[in-house]
C-alpha cells in the first residue's frame, strides 16, 4: 500500500509526492477526511488524483493513501431499487445515517446493505466441478427479479461446500478448491472494476428489437436488442421525456438508469415517478426491476466522469445472469465535459473544441461494451445489453465533436427537432434525418413474428413523408393550389400520418405505450384511407371530398383504442371507411 503527501491542488484534481508503488486507476483516500479518489496520471513519485469529493479546504502536506484496488463495484442482491451516486455510494442509506439531505464529505457506507439477509437456494452440490460466470444458486432480490449467484469469471474449481439458507451479502455461501488446491470462499457479493468489461464466451449479432411502444421508434427507427442508439437534440427538444419512456416502456427485463450531470429536479421526477409507475409488464412497482444513478450536475465533476462506467458495469452483471438489459445514459455530454474538464486540469493538449484527444476512443469504449453474448458457464444462456445515450448539443448544433463521434459508434440515431418541439409534436424524432441501420437485420423478424406486410407499410409511410417533404417547397413557392390532386392528397396523407400515427402522447394513459399489433392496424388504416382514396381519384372523385370524409377523424383517434378492442375497433373503421368512399363516389356518379 502506497502513501504519499498532497503537493498541489487544483479543483478536483490533486497531486500527490511519494506515490511511486502506486498503480494507474488505484482508488486512493486523500487527507484526513479520507475523501474517495482515482490515480489518472503518474509521472515518477507524483501521482494526478481525480478527487470524487469537493476538495475545498485541502492543503499541500495532508496524507494520501493508495489501496491498491481499482475502482470497483458491489454486485449482488440489494442492487435493484437502489439510487446510487456515481460511484456508487446508496444516496439513501447516507441520508438516513447521516440525517441530511446533502451528501457530506468522507462519508464512507457500503454499496450493498450489510445487516439484511437474503434467501439463498443453492442450484449446486458439493463435489462439483464449476467454472467462472456458472450459476450456483439464485436469490429472488424483488418480487420481478431472481438474481443469480454466479461463479466470479476468474474462479474455477470443484466445489468443496455449499448450502441453502438465510445469508447476509459478506456471509460464505460455498468454498471451491481450485487447481492449485487452494481453497477460496465465495460470497453472495462479488466486485468488478468499473473500467472493465466483464467477460462473455462469445458475442452475437442482434437480430430481435428492443419493443419500446414508441411508434415512432419501433416502426421507422427500431433498436435492436443489444443495441446502440443515440438521442441528441438541443434544449426543450424532449430528450429526458423520451429517455424516460424508453426506461418505463423498453421491453427489458432490467433498467439501468444514470442521470450524469442533469439537472436535478429532472433527477427528482425519475426518483418521485419511476416508484409510483405500475409496470406494465409485472403489475409491481417499476423500481422493482430498476437500478437508478443519480450524478445531477451539482455534484462533483469527477464522480460524473465515473458514473457512466460504474452503470454499465452493473448492466454487464445482470446480462451475465442472461437478462435483457436496457440502459440510458442522459447524458453523454455532461459526461465528455467531465473529461475536458479533468484533461484541462492535467494540461494536455486540446483536441476539437477543447475535448480531449481521447474523447472518441472513450465514447467507443462506453458503447461497445453493448451488445447480444452468450454468457460464460455451462448453460447456454443468451443475455443482452442495450444502450441509448442522449447527446446534449450546444445550441443542437449536431456537428459538435461529442455528437459526431458518438454517431461514427452509434447504429440508430434519432434527431431530436427544435421546430417538431416548437409545433408541439412529440416524440420530435425527425423523421427525414433519423436513421436505423438494425433494419436489415430486424425485417425478418418484424415480418415474420409480428405481420408479413410490416416492413413494406412502413416503407410505404417513409415514401409519403419524403414526397411531402418535396412537395412542400414546391407549395412555399406556388401554393397549395398549384398541386395536382394525387398530390394534395399524398400532402394529406402524409399529414395523418404525422398527427395521428407519429405525435405520441407520453403523458395519456393510453396512447404512452403502442403494442406492435396496435401499430400495425394504425399503418393499415392511415395507408388504406390513402389508396381507396386514390382510387375514388382515378374515378373521377374530388380531393376536397375525400379530404372531408368523417372518417378521417375516426382514424386519428383509433391511437386512444385501449389494447382489448384493438381488433373489433379496426374492423369498424375500415367498414366505415369504405362505407364513406362508396358515398363520395355515389355523389360523383349522381
Amino acid at each position: 500500500m502506497s502513501t504519499g503527501t498532497i503537493k498541489k491542488v487544483a479543483g478536483p484534481l490533486v497531486i500527490a509526492r511519494g506515490m511511486k508503488d502506486a498503480n494507474m486507476f488505484d482508488v486512493v483516500r486523500v487527507s484526513e477526511e479520507r475523501l474517495i479518489g482515482e490515480i489518472i496520471e503518474i509521472h515518477g513519485d507524483e501521482a494526478s488524483i481525480q478527487v470524487y469529493e469537493e476538495t475545498s479546504g485541502l492543503g499541500p502536506g495532508a496524507p494520501v493513501e493508495s489501496t491498491g484496488m481499482p475502482m470497483s463495484v458491489e454486485l449482488g442482491p440489494g442492487l435493484i431499487g437502489s439510487i446510487y451516486d456515481g460511484i456508487q455510494r446508496p444516496l439513501e442509506k447516507i441520508m438516513a445515517d447521516t440525517g441530511s439531505n446533502n451528501l457530506k464529505r468522507g462519508v464512507d457506507v457500503p454499496s450493498l446493505d450489510r445487516d439484511k439477509t437474503w434467501h439463498f437456494d443453492a442450484l449446486k452440490s458439493a463435489g462439483d466441478s464449476v467454472t467462472g460466470g456458472e450459476v450456483l444458486g439464485e436469490v429472488q432480490e424483488t418480487p420481478v427479479v431472481k438474481q443469480k449467484i454466479m461463479l466470479p469469471p476468474d474462479m474455477e474449481g470443484e466445489l468443496v461446500s455449499i448450502s441453502s439458507g438465510d445469508y447476509k451479502v459478506t456471509d460464505v455461501i460455498a468454498k471451491i478448491k481450485d487447481a492449485d488446491g487452494n481453497e477460496r470462499e465465495i460470497t453472495l457479493m462479488q466486485k468488478w472494476p468499473v473500467r472493465k468489461g466483464r467477460p462473455y464466451k462469445n458475442k452475437l449479432s442482434p437480430a430481435r428489437p428492443l419493443i419500446t411502444g414508441q411508434r415512432v421508434i419501433d416502426t421507422l427507427f427500431p433498436i435492436a436488442k443489444g443495441g446502440v442508439a443515440a438521442v441528441p437534440g438541443p434544449f426543450g427538444s424532449g430528450k429526458t421525456v423520451v429517455q424516460h419512456q424508453l426506461a418505463k416502456w423498453a421491453d427489458a427485463d432490467i433498467v439501468v438508469y444514470i442521470g450524469c450531470g442533469e439537472r436535478g429536479n429532472e433527477m427528482t421526477d425519475v426518483l418521485n415517478e419511476f416508484p409510483e409507475l405500475k409496470d406494465p409488464r409485472t403489475g409491481y412497482s417499476l423500481m422493482q426491476r430498476t437500478v437508478l444513478i443519480a450524478n445531477t450536475s451539482d455534484m462533483p465533476v469527477a464522480a460524473r466522469e465515473a458514473s457512466i462506467y460504474t452503470g454499465i458495469t452493473i448492466a454487464e452483471f445482470f446480462r451475465d445472469m442472461g437478462y435483457s438489459v436496457a440502459l440510458m445514459a442522459d447524458s453523454t455530454s455532461r459526461w465528455a465535459e467531465a473529461l475536458r474538464e479533468m484533461s484541462g486540469r492535467l494540461e494536455e493538449m486540446p483536441g476539437e473544441e477543447g475535448y480531449p484527444a481521447y474523447l472518441g476512443s472513450r465514447l467507443a469504449q462506453f458503447y461497445e461494451r453493448a451488445g447480444v453474448v452468450e454468457t460464460l458457464g455451462s448453460e447456454a444462456k443468451e443475455g443482452s445489453l442495450s444502450v441509448i445515450g442522449a447527446v446534449s448539443p450546444a445550441g443542437g448544433d449536431i456537428s459538435e465533436p461529442v455528437t459526431q463521434a458518438t454517431l461514427r459508434i452509434v447504429k440508430v440515431f434519432w434527431s431530436l427537432d427544435s421546430a417538431l418541439a416548437y409545433q408541439r409534436h412529440f416524440p420530435a424524432i425527425n423523421w427525414l434525418t433519423s436513421y436505423s441501420l438494425y433494419l436489415d437485420s430486424l425485417e425478418k423478424w418484424f415480418n415474420s413474428d409480428v405481420a408479413g406486410d410490416w416492413i413494406a407499410l412502413r416503407q410505404e409511410m417513409m415514401n409519403l413523408l419524403e414526397d411531402e417533404s418535396k412537395l412542400n417547397e414546391m407549395v412555399q413557392l406556388v401554393g397549395m393550389d398549384a398541386l395536382s390532386a394525387p398530390d394534395r392528397l399524398k400532402m394529406e396523407a402524409a399529414r395523418s400520418i404525422r398527427e395521428d400515427f407519429l405525435h405520441q402522447d407520453a403523458f395519456h394513459e393510453v396512447d404512452t405505450y403502442t403494442s406492435l399489433n396496435k401499430q400495425h392496424k394504425m399503418m393499415q388504416l392511415v395507408l388504406a384511407f390513402y389508396n381507396k382514396s386514390l382510387e375514388a381519384l382515378k374515378k373521377g372523385v374530388e380531393v376536397g371530398d375525400l379530404c372531408a370524409m368523417g372518417v378521417r377523424e375516426t382514424i386519428g383517434r383509433f391511437k386512444y383504442t385501449e389494447e382489448k378492442d384493438i381488433d373489433s375497433r379496426y374492423q369498424e373503421i375500415m367498414d366505415e371507411l369504405t362505407k364513406d368512399i362508396d358515398l363520395v363516389l355515389s355523389k360523383e356518379d349522381s
